[in-house]
């Protein structure tokens, strides 16, 4: 019998002998490294955590007490008792180069969290790693949750005719900025950045710790920014605390010129005279009368499968399906696969990020310039 693949080993849950588990290293010992942690552990026949590095001794005996994971100072100390396929770098944006720098030294592919540098010095730096050939992929996920892929699917399927305009109000910086390029097909096309900055009051929600535990007001940054690359427009919009808000939405809205997306609702037309209306709608398991277990099973529209869950059944929220499929294809990646999410995107990403901070605060339109990345 044919071995599965590692993409058929995951819709197997228990995996049997086909695929062994990849083992990775997780740099850093904060909150976001949780999510791989986490993911780690509700897909064991996928993934094993070989060891964490954390500088502080209280987060590395959390790490331990949590995860029941090795926890080490530093990743030369790692490294003397495991042989990681890859590392996980999750630290601060500021610390984010010297480590990678290092692990990279140590000859590890290393897998890291957004940005990869927080200015355009330092991606040029380490743009400079990969082209000396260290092995460099940016952990960007929100491409990979469900409802997004199905969104980008849809607008790069033909269906809307030739997009031109697409508006994301679904996460902050780099990762708005990846999903508008997506939405758009844009690669490393130059654009005229035009953004503002209004400032309001508004009811706090949830934050890392659970539900609000008082009635208060916060200040809310509503950032808008056009993003001009000739031919094709990009609206970014993000505002405080829109990943729990109770009160603020996400909002995608995709334009071309046969159909439009907007959220789930899809208008097209089959031909001039023939208009066409579906929607996008998720399928799961785990509601009213179903044993089946809570996970979601994939989203639809009309009779098609735009996304099947590789995963199920762990019981794994959107976002960290997302982190997941980052895992999968560094494992593969590692293997002779293809890029997850290379290092130059990252950079594309960070740098228009940087461009519409960079519009707001001079309240001036900026045009970009090709950076040396995009020769890739």
């Amino acid at each position: 019998m044919k071995p599965l693949s590692r993409e058929e080993h995951a819709t197997f849950p228990g995996g049997g002998t086909a695929t062994p588990p990849t083992d990775f290293a997780v740099i850093g010992g904060g909150y976001r490294a949780g999510f791989f942690l986490r993911v780690a552990q509700a897909l064991p026949h996928l993934f094993r955590v070989c060891g964490v590095v954390a500088r502080r001794e209280e987060n590395r005996a959390a790490v331990e007490a949590e995860w029941g994971v090795p926890a080490y100072p530093t990743l030369a100390a790692l490294l003397d008792e495991a042989a990681p396929d890859f590392a996980v770098v999750s630290v601060s944006g500021g610390a984010a180069p010297g480590v990678i720098a290092d692990a990279a030294s140590h000859g590890l592919p290393v897998l890291t969290e957004t940005p990869p540098a927080p200015d355009l010095a330092g991606l040029l730096s380490l743009y400079r790693l990969v082209e000396d050939g260290a092995r460099i992929q940016v952990a960007e996920q929100y491409h990979l949750e469900p409802l997004l892929s199905t969104q980008i699917a849809v607008a790069r399927s033909g269906r809307l005719g030739s997009v031109t305009e697409a508006f994301a109000s679904v996460c902050h910086g780099y990762h708005g900025v990846s999903v508008l390029r997506r939405l758009l097909g844009i690669g490393f096309e130059n654009a005229e950045v035009t953004a503002h900055e209004f400032r309001s009051r508004m009811q706090a929600g949830p934050d890392r710790s659970g539900d609000p535990q008082e009635d208060r007001l916060i200040d809310e940054a509503h950032v808008s920014a056009r993003l001009d690359f000739g031919g094709r427009l990009g609206v970014f919009d993000f505002t405080t605390d829109q990943y729990r808000s109770w009160i603020r939405s996400p909002h995608v809205l995709v334009r071309g010129d046969r159909g439009e997306l907007r959220d789930t609702h899809l208008r097209y037309v089959e031909d001039f005279r023939t208009p066409m209306r579906s929607e996008i709608r998720r399928i799961g398991a785990g509601q009213a009368g179903n044993h089946e277990g809570l996970f979601l099973r994939g989203l639809v529209e009309g009779g098609n499968w735009l996304y099947r869950n590789p995963f199920l059944p762990a019981r794994l929220a959107d976002d960290e399906l997302s982190v997941a499929a980052l895992l999968r294809g560094m494992a593969d990646y590692v293997h002779g696969g293809p890029e997850v999410y290379s290092l130059a995107e990252a950079c594309q990403d960070q740098y228009l990020a940087l461009t519409i901070q960079q519009s707001m605060e001079s309240g001036e339109s900026i045009r970009t310039k090709t950076q040396p990345w995009a020769a890739t």
